[in-house]
């Protein structure tokens, strides 16, 4: 465990306790509490304090500089692939995490769905986590035998430099859709964000990007080597793509060679991110990996699939308006019968894709059912409100109570139909004013399964 902390709550007899300056705290007002814990040393920007104390300009660039130089060694023998984009990050990291692991090389993931060194370890607050926290999972990743990590890197992971002092081995941008304008502002920073990333790539590095994307050319930077995929373009590519309601057939290209493979991943936004880690395992050197694609699924709470007799109850992470219009869409093409599908917007994020979301579902599902989704701190009568503006059709039903919005949902299926409960996927909490709560989408369909 690495001994120097942020945290004052963390701080145990002789670490080094450095206050950083954040967005809504001042790391400064819990010296004296990190004092009284035991730290050894203070790494301040001002003050004077009873114990041995280091006043430098800025403490984040002295922590980059810190972590960097004292890991330096291992970050060295270690390889970094760092994958971006709005939608598709889990997924990509998860999968190629995965099958770096089925091939023989130990692998470490961090990201959305938590630490994995081959399983999981834990679960972590945030995407990209805050850099002590980051390097901590580093050492513990090195010190088990991994010689890779993948890692999701989250905009705003770069924007608040959680990455800073790390050079990736290979960066990768999957798309850009309209997602955390609250906090950007605008699509042009959103891209310039994770455009950051496109900058910390080793000398031998190299960048894939995805060349359909609209928003490719903030990535395509000249001095990097970039590599581009697709399915209307790129140097890797995947035609004649054929798909059932249980697998999707294809061909994947690069330069002269062609291989025929299939997997149980649906829809098209899928095909995007198999291309991707073909793309990657490729580059770092697996050629043919056409028997390997079969074997690699999705993590947990990404189009998983729970079939009630001829119906399907589908638990997905979509929570963007082009994350949620690819995964209705590819649901129309797979089912005879009526799609459903749950929908909620969460709290303290962008309000704007709110009404947006509702309706691109209430276009493609016969029947929507609109309610509660982790509020945070924002009233969720607002929330409600936002989904509902310029709303012009019936075929929606608002249910306050996202678990008696499932059970709704789950009373409807009749005969071959599909439910689709969107937003949460993999999460075990719900987030309120008064904090984290028990909740999972999983368990309240397991329970109204038990109930019929």
């Amino acid at each position: 465990m690495i001994n120097i902390k942020d945290d004052s709550r963390n701080v145990v007899a002789g670490d080094i306790f450095i206050a950083l300056r954040g967005v809504g705290s001042d790391g400064h007002q819990y010296i004296e509490e990190a004092i009284k814990n035991g730290a050894a040393k203070i790494i301040a920007e001002v003050g004077s304090y009873s114990i041995e104390t280091l006043i430098v300009p800025n403490t984040r660039d002295y922590l980059i500089d810190y972590l960097k130089n004292t890991y330096a060694d291992i970050l060295k023998s270690m390889h970094f692939i760092g994958i971006t984009g709005t939608n598709g990050k889990t997924t990509c990291a998860f999968i190629l995490h995965n099958a770096l692991n089925k091939l023989g090389q130990k692998t470490a993931y961090i990201g959305t769905i938590g630490f994995f060194i081959v399983d999981k370890v834990r679960s972590i607050n945030n995407t990209t986590p805050d850099l002590i926290a980051l390097y901590n999972m580093i050492v513990e990743a090195y010190e088990q035998g991994c010689i890779n990590l993948v890692m999701e890197v989250s905009s705003h992971g770069l924007a608040y430099q959680r990455v800073d002092g790390i050079l990736f081995d290979y960066v990768a941008f999957t798309n850009l859709t309209q997602d955390h304008l609250d906090f950007h502002k605008t699509m042009e920073n959103y891209a310039l964000a994770k455009q950051l990333l496109f900058k910390k790539l080793t000398k031998t590095g190299k960048a894939l990007i995805n060349v359909d994307d609209g928003y490719k050319d903030y990535f395509l930077l000249p001095e990097n080597h970039n590599i581009t995929y697709g399915l209307k373009s790129g140097d890797y590519q995947i035609v004649n793509p054929v798909m059932t309601n249980q697998q999707t057939m294809f061909t994947y290209k690069y330069q002269t060679e062609a291989y025929q493979t299939s997997t149980v991943l649906l829809g098209e936004y899928n095909l995007y991110n198999l291309l991707l880690v073909i793309a990657l395992l490729h580059e770092m050197g697996y050629a043919d990996i056409s028997k390997l694609i079969p074997e690699l699924k999705a993590p947990k709470g990404r189009m998983d699939v729970i079939p009630v007799g001829t119906n399907s109850i589908i638990i997905d992470y979509a929570h963007t308006p082009d994350a949620l219009r690819k995964v209705l869409a590819t649901l129309k093409t797979v089912t005879s019968g009526r799609i459903y599908t749950l929908l909620g917007c969460d709290g303290d994020r962008d309000r704007t894709k709110r009404p947006i979301m509702v309706k691109i579902a209430m276009e493609i599902a016969d029947q929507v059912i609109l309610t509660d989704q982790d509020p945070h701190t924002e009233d969720p009568d607002q929330i409600i409100n936002d989904m509902l503006q310029g709303v012009a059709g019936t075929n929606y039903v608002l249910i306050r109570g996202r678990a008696e919005a499932i059970k709704e949902g789950i009373s409807l299926l009749d005969s071959h139909d599909l439910f689709l409960i969107p937003g949460k996927g993999h999460e075990e909490v719900m987030y309120l004013k008064e904090g984290k709560v028990p909740y999972s989408d999983y368990q309240e369909v397991d329970k109204c399964l038990k109930e019929r």
